[in-house]
């Protein structure tokens, strides 16, 4: 008979195409992990990975059996947030996500907040960029995650939290005054300093700012916000700084901050979670929490 052990050992597989690292994440030994896998297949009369002494793959088989798997472990995790919800809502563990450019201004606020009006409940919390932190939504590895929208999936529910308005940081060794605003063609000919490749906010950086600026980008692949305004303080180029960052990063008087002219760009932060997921009230109620937090 299948087991709900059985699929939750092959989607932690067919994720990570290794038995090694799928063992560890379900906290089993790889030799049970491999024992179960097998079972598996012999339950269903089907050859689900192939394998040899370097690497796995999953069979055509085994990636629709990973995808029907899926929506079956989501469906139960769903009953039993049901369950939980029913005793006592808003309480538990709720998985969030967090994208970088977020996490660091967001959380040293909300937690308190959580904390103060929800004593029963505990934040699991990642951080990564966007898409991770969408897919893994889907899988239902994660419960709710807080990003840039719109993300626009069919399968996800989006409630927008609030604005943060773009400010453009640059040397205050350049005496600009203060009091100018900025439009995209005062960028021409500057070094743009952004965050390597999949940070959301480099794509919206960019499209802001136009394809002419895409050329003059720096020489700069940075993870961090951080690492960016050390160069900017330094006078490599100018970046664009999510309002939000200003009062924790900005500590430095090398760096001056510009508003741009009207209307600001900006970016909208908002909440998203599964449309299945049976805790819409309970989401409903952390952006209501946020809100109040940050606005």
């Amino acid at each position: 008979m299948l087991t709900f052990k059985q699929l939750r050992y092959f989607v932690a597989v067919q994720q990570h195409r290794h038995f090694g690292i799928a063992a560890k994440e379900v906290c089993v030994s790889q030799p049970a992990l491999s024992m179960q896998i097998r079972d598996l297949e012999k339950e269903l009369g089907l050859c689900l990975v192939e394998r040899n002494a370097r690497l796995i793959r999953i069979t055509p088989e085994g990636e629709e059996i990973a995808r029907r798997a899926n929506q079956i472990l989501r469906e139960m995790q769903d009953l039993t947030d049901y369950a939980k919800h029913a005793a006592s809502p808003l309480s538990g563990i709720i998985r969030l996500g967090v994208i970088p450019s977020l996490a660091p201004y967001i959380l040293p606020k909300l937690l308190p907040a959580l904390i103060k009006q929800y004593p029963g409940l505990q934040l699991s919390l990642r951080e990564t960029l966007t898409a991770a932190l969408v897919s893994e939504l889907k899988l239902g590895t994660l419960d709710v995650i807080l990003a840039a929208l719109p993300v626009e999936e069919p399968e996800l529910k989006e409630v927008p939290i609030f604005e943060d308005n773009f400010l453009l940081a640059v040397s205050s060794s350049r005496k600009i005054d203060e009091r100018k605003r900025i439009g995209p063609d005062d960028l021409h000919g500057e070094n743009l300093l952004l965050l390597e490749e999949g940070h959301c906010l480099r794509d919206q950086t960019l499209s802001f700012c136009g394809a002419t600026s895409q050329n003059q980008s720096a020489n700069v692949s940075a993870t961090s916000i951080a690492t960016v305004l050390h160069m900017v303080a330094a006078g490599y180029g100018v970046t664009v700084l999510p309002e939000i960052c200003a009062d924790t990063e900005i500590a430095d008087d090398r760096i001056t901050l510009l508003r741009f002219a009207e209307p600001q760009p900006s970016r909208r932060i908002g909440l998203m979670w599964r449309k299945t997921s049976p805790k819409n009230e309970d989401y409903m109620a952390f952006a209501r929490c946020l809100r109040n937090v940050l606005n």
